[in-house]
């Protein structure tokens, strides 16, 4: 056989995604030393493609003078159920302060305002104060594409339509050498060597039947980080946002967010015959948290309380129509465009697979276990515990983005690494597995997808047994062992998009393996990972994270106790005037 001919290209910093925080590791390395090479790899197009850009919702930030970094703090460790590590819970809402008026002030964002000229900042569920600031419902679209122009205006270089498929370690293993990419405009592999990788790739739930996140998010990072050895924490803890639209099975627009800010004005949600029920879950109603009201509606249509499309009903109908017009334009335009009135009518909506709180280990610093490489956004886990609050995932994006892009440069400054010596070992083997559908008999892709994607939604979505983990663990060895033996009939690697699909399948399938791995060893039910045999939380002082890695080819799973270093259960950090609030 023919050994594949590697393209090589050479940087000091390799960012993997274009992201929230792929881009603020870009701007803060080159803004720490102007001098680095910069390269951006991105699946797709720079500032077209990934989550960051869907953001509707907002970023949440203690301004206001009744507010407090405490009380975010507070927050965001009591939504996510004690889980959380809380260096990194405290380094977001700390940093957060900074980075909104970094995008502001230096990045050239415009969020809305009050009449005062303060920034405006609205209600989002799970929050004891209001303190979302956005850009109407189209606050992503705003962040990337202010972020994108001053990445293009330094020069920073891109590598677009390039996927990642492996992290390459150095011959001795004691660091990172590069990443094996290929290049889906010709189908050829390109290894970058590099002094520092930033893993920005982003999580993304596309292994559900509904879900928010576009398609290329398919989990890539997070299952190249397993093959490279290095731990997942709490990969049990996947959100499923309460509102997804229902627009019928055929359409990719199903699945896709019906933004938070609509229940945190006021929307109700109604079961099939009209009838508000969240009350029955929890006092605060639709203002819940997203496990609550997820949990909460998937109980009512279990029930068979449901509209035409198998899903439930938001109403804005009841409210003033035109702050509804003002407030949300987005969110009205997108319902209008498949037949939904949201001012004045009823939008038909289910829980959709969202957001991975769990991710890769990872430090305050942004560093891992894997020597010069770092990891920020949603590849990584720990910030969030068992539920991220609406309005934490940009926030911790672009937070962390910014700290390694800073660590990055800091490290090179100090450590002064040459470019290591890849593991041909470990390419060849990376580029045998991406090969292996070519030449073999081709199948029907899409029809095992649908069957994961079922598999992932009836036995581990919102509610869970070990019943259906165990058989979902068997079912998904034998979906990956009949991806094995499905090859891909077109020869030609020219944007070959049958053989991408092969490739996504490959690293959810993965991931999914994680997912429940986790899941049938967390005998508790913890904010979005609830156990029908185990409805009850454990104790919160012997709280403990899930860990996930690969061991010789196969998953292996142990637990560490969570550190409480700010704050323990039963305590809070909230000054009493502020919580007098």
């Amino acid at each position: 056989m023919t050994r594949e001919t590697i393209r090589q290209h050479e940087t000091d910093v390799l960012i993997l995604g274009s992201g929230g925080a792929g881009l603020f590791g870009a701007l803060h390395a080159h803004r720490a030393n102007p001098d680095l090479r910069i390269t951006i790899a991105v699946k797709g197009l720079l500032g077209k493609c990934g989550c960051t850009r869907m953001v509707q919702g907002g970023y949440n930030v203690a301004l206001n003078p009744k507010d407090s970094i405490e009380r975010h703090f507070m927050d965001t460790i009591e939504g996510g159920k004690w889980l959380n590590h809380q260096e990194l819970a405290w380094k977001l809402c700390n940093v957060a302060v900074e980075r909104i008026l970094e995008l502001e002030n230096e990045l050239g964002c415009f969020f809305d305002r009050n009449p005062d000229g303060t920034l405006h900042q609205k209600a989002f569920a799970g929050q004891t104060f209001d303190r979302t600031v956005h850009k109407g419902s189209l606050t992503g679209i705003e962040i990337i594409n202010r972020l994108s122009e001053q990445v293009w205006a330094r020069g920073i270089e891109r590598l677009e339509e390039h996927r990642a498929v492996a992290l390459i370690p150095s011959t001795d293993g004691s660091r990172i050498a590069g990443v094996l990419l290929i290049d889906m405009r010709d189908g050829g592999f390109r290894l970058v060597r590099a002094k520092a990788v930033l893993l920005a790739t982003g999580g993304g739930p596309s292994m559900y039947r509904y879900h928010t996140p576009s398609g290329d998010k398919t989990c890539d990072g997070m299952a190249m980080a397993l093959h490279a050895g290095l731990t997942l924490r709490d990969m049990e803890l996947v959100q499923f946002h309460p509102t997804g639209l229902v627009a019928g099975n055929d359409t990719r627009i199903t699945g896709t967010i019906i933004e938070e800010g609509l229940r945190g004005a006021g929307g109700h949600v109604l079961d099939g015959d009209g009838e508000r029920f969240m009350h029955k879950y929890d006092p605060r109603g639709e203002r819940a948290t997203r496990d609550i009201v997820s949990r909460g509606m998937y109980e009512e249509m279990r029930k068979g309380r449901t509209g035409p499309n198998g899903g439930l009903y938001i109403t804005m109908r009841h409210l003033d129509p035109v702050m509804v017009r003002r407030e949300f334009k987005g969110m009205v335009d997108r319902c209008r465009d498949v037949g939904f009135d949201l001012v004045s009518g009823l939008v038909e909506v289910t829980p959709t697979a969202h957001y991975m709180m769990g991710g890769v280990v990872f430090e305050t610093d942004t560093s891992t276990a894997l020597t010069g490489l770092f990891a920020a956004g949603e590849d990584t886990g720990g910030i969030h515990g068992a539920n991220r609050l609406g309005g934490n995932g940009v926030a911790n994006s672009t937070v962390f983005g910014g700290v390694a892009g800073d660590s990055m440069a800091a490290w090179i400054a100090a450590e002064k690494p040459g470019l290591a010596e890849p593991d041909q070992t470990v390419v060849d083997a990376a580029v045998t597995r991406c090969l292996t559908p070519f030449g073999r008999k081709g199948g029907d892709l899409n029809a095992l997808r649908e069957r994961m994607l079922d598999l992932m939604w009836d036995d581990v979505g919102i509610v869970r047994d070990r019943e259906g983990l165990t058989r979902a663990l068997t079912a998904l060895d034998d979906l990956s062992a009949e991806l094995e033996a499905t090859g891909v009939a077109e020869a030609s690697r020219v944007f070959n998009l049958t053989w991408h699909d092969w490739l996504n399948l490959q690293s959810q399938l993965l991931v999914s393996k994680a997912i429940a791995t986790a899941a049938l060893a967390r005998e508790d039910s913890r904010g979005a990972h609830y156990r029908a045999d185990f409805p009850e939380t454990g104790p919160l002082e012997t709280s403990a994270n899930t860990l996930v890695r690969m061991v010789d080819g196969r998953l292996a799973l142990s637990t560490a106790p969570v550190a409480f270093t700010r704050v323990r259960p039963g305590e809070t950090l909230i000054r009493d005037a502020v919580a007098a609030e």
